[in-house]
C-alpha cells in the first residue's frame, strides 16, 4: 500500500493505509466506483521531462525536473490565480472542520485493473492553527472473486488502518495493532502555521503563494459539472519522492475539497499503476454549537490506553534509548 511519510498525513489531516472488527467476510457487493474521476490521459504522462547538464569530466546528469506540461498562457494563468484566491479565502476562513473520508488505494500487484487493493474508512478534524487528526475506521481488502464474479472485501485480523493526532506541539502516531503510542516532539519552526511547510499543505488550508512555489500547478477539466480539478506536480525532491503529482478536486461553489488522488512516484498508467483516491463527505465548517475546548476534547486525547507501550523522540528522529526502554517497560510503569 502506498505510504506517505507521517508529516504528509499529518498535512492531510490539518489540511482538508490493517481494518477493525472481526475476519468475515464483508457483504459481497459491485466494486464501488468513486464518484471523483479524473482523467489520467492529462495526468500521466508516461515520463517526466527531466533537465540534463554536461559537467567538466563530460558526464550527462540529471538535474531537477522541468515543468512537466507546456506553460500556460495568459488566460489559463489568470483563471488559475481566480481559483487559487477564491480557494485560500475559504480556507482562510476555516476555524474548525470534521468530514468523514473513503479512501480506495489501487495497485496492479494487489489487485485486477480497476479494482481497488483496498478501502479505508475514517474521519478527518481540524482545529486552526495546527491540532488535527486522521483516522482510519475501517479497512477491507480485496480476496479475489466469487462465483458471480463479485469481489469479496473482507478485513484483516489485527490490522488496522492509520490514525494521527497533532495537538499542536506533537505529532501521535498510534499503532493499534502493536498497541504502541510514538509522540515525536514538533521544532518550534514547525508549530503553528509554520506546520503547513511540510508536504501537501494545500488541501484545506490553501496558501496560494506557496503552492505555486513548491508545485507546477495547473486547472485541468474536471470529471463532472459542479467541480474544479486543480493538478500539482511537486518541484521538490522531498516532495516527488512521495508521490509523483496530486489531482484535487473542489466543489465550484464552495471550493471545498471534494476529492484527493495522490500518484506513487513511480506511477506508469500501464506498468504501475498505483494510486489513492480520497473522497471527502459530511464536512462541517465552523460549526462547533458546544465551543472549541469541547471540540478538541473530542479528538486530542490526552495519552493513549493504560496498557499501551510508549515511545518518546524529536520529530524526524528514531526513539531515544530512554524511549525504547519505557518503550519496554511493564504495563503501568511506562513514563511520559
Amino acid at each position: 500500500m502506498m505510504r506517505l511519510k507521517k508529516i504528509t498525513f499529518l498535512a492531510i489531516a490539518v489540511c482538508f493505509p490493517h481494518a477493525m472488527g472481526t475476519s468475515q467476510v464483508m457483504a459481497q457487493q459491485t466494486n464501488p466506483s468513486p464518484s471523483v474521476r479524473t482523467q489520467q490521459s492529462q495526468a500521466t504522462p508516461t515520463q517526466r521531462p527531466v533537465q540534463r547538464v554536461a559537467t567538466n569530466s563530460g558526464v550527462v546528469t540529471n538535474t531537477a525536473p522541468v515543468q512537466p506540461f507546456p506553460a500556460l498562457n495568459a488566460s489559463a494563468q489568470a483563471q488559475l490565480q481566480t481559483v487559487l484566491v477564491n480557494w485560500e479565502r475559504q480556507s482562510k476562513n476555516m476555524k474548525t472542520l470534521e468530514c468523514s473520508f473513503t479512501r480506495w488505494h489501487y495497485d496492479m500487484f494487489a489487485a485486477p485493473a480497476g479494482q481497488f487493493a483496498t478501502r479505508a474508512d475514517g474521519v478527518i478534524k481540524y482545529a486552526a492553527p495546527d491540532n488535527g487528526l486522521f483516522r482510519v475506521d475501517r479497512l477491507v481488502f480485496f480476496n479475489g472473486f466469487d462465483a458471480n464474479q463479485q469481489p469479496i472485501l473482507q478485513p484483516q485480523p489485527s490490522q488496522f488502518g492509520e490514525h494521527w493526532v497533532c495537538n499542536g506541539k506533537q505529532l501521535i502516531e498510534f499503532d493499534r495493532s502493536r498497541k504502541e503510542c510514538k509522540i515525536q516532539e514538533l521544532p518550534a519552526e514547525m508549530r503553528g502555521q509554520k506546520i503547513f511547510n511540510s508536504p501537501l499543505p494545500f488541501v484545506f488550508n490553501l496558501d496560494a503563494t506557496q503552492i505555486q512555489q513548491r508545485y507546477w500547478v495547473r486547472q485541468v477539466k474536471a470529471p463532472a459539472e459542479g467541480l474544479v480539478l486543480i493538478e500539482a506536480w511537486p518541484k521538490r525532491q522531498e516532495d516527488r519522492s512521495q508521490y509523483k503529482l496530486v489531482q484535487i478536486a473542489l466543489d465550484a461553489g464552495t471550493f471545498l475539497p471534494r476529492a484527493l488522488l495522490m500518484y506513487a512516484p513511480n506511477f506508469h498508467a500501464k506498468n504501475a499503476p498505483k494510486w489513492d483516491h480520497y473522497e471527502f463527505q459530511d464536512s462541517k465548517r465552523n460549526a462547533v454549537g458546544a465551543g472549541f475546548q469541547r471540540f478538541l476534547g473530542n479528538f486530542i486525547p490526552e495519552k493513549p490506553p493504560s496498557d499501551w507501550k510508549i515511545m518518546h523522540s524529536q520529530f524526524g528522529q528514531s526513539s531515544s534509548p530512554d524511549a525504547q526502554q519505557a518503550a519496554t517497560a511493564p504495563s503501568g510503569t511506562t513514563t511520559r
